[in-house]
């Protein structure tokens, strides 16, 4: 089978592959791009563990090829670390400090998923987190601590978006 040269940006970087047409996005970040965040579970988008952001949007990468991601802007649960090497980011904290997770293996899912949720919805009630996460499944830690972490990401995500924004009203030469 013939191989199609993609271009895409992952995580903010340029990236150029080839890739045989029938090969999923999940595969291609994983074998090609060696982006091992990105789990696979099912394989048919049930799941919700191979989770990525495409152009903003939270998609299952086992249902798309890698080819037509072409001249996307892909971002995995590697791309949502914290701004300093080894840091993480607001979701990630988060989920930390609620034990929002027990084996990991659903983790990257739902972090990637609750942040495309959290960018539509700052400040969601229980119910809409309970139905945003309608779409990750988890095995073992029965989710109370997920929908933890996901009000603490929120709270996270506000109170940065609001340091950030008081920095930049701030006159210069005043800080």
């Amino acid at each position: 089978m013939s191989e199609h040269e993609v271009t895409l940006t992952v995580n903010g970087e340029r990236r150029r592959v080839r890739a045989e047409p029938r090969k999923t996005l999940a595969d291609l970040l994983r074998q090609d791009l060696l982006l091992t965040g990105t789990h696979l579970a099912c394989e048919h988008g049930v799941c919700g563990s191979c989770t990525v952001l495409v152009d903003g949007m939270a998609i299952r990468s086992c249902l798309m090829f890698g080819v037509q991601a072409d001249g996307s802007e892909v971002t995995t649960v590697e791309g949502l670390a914290g701004e300093e090497p080894g840091s993480l980011g607001p979701v990630q904290r988060a989920f930390r400090e609620e034990h929002g997770l027990q084996c990991g293996f659903c983790t990257p899912g739902f972090v990637v998923s609750v942040t495309a949720f959290l960018d539509e919805c700052p400040d969601p009630a229980d119910e809409q987190i309970r139905e945003a996460l309608s779409g990750n499944l988890c095995r073992c830690t029965g989710y109370q601590g997920i929908v933890r972490a996901v009000r603490l990401a929120a709270r996270l995500r506000r109170e940065e978006q609001g340091r950030a924004e008081q920095g930049r009203a701030e006159p210069e030469g005043s800080r």
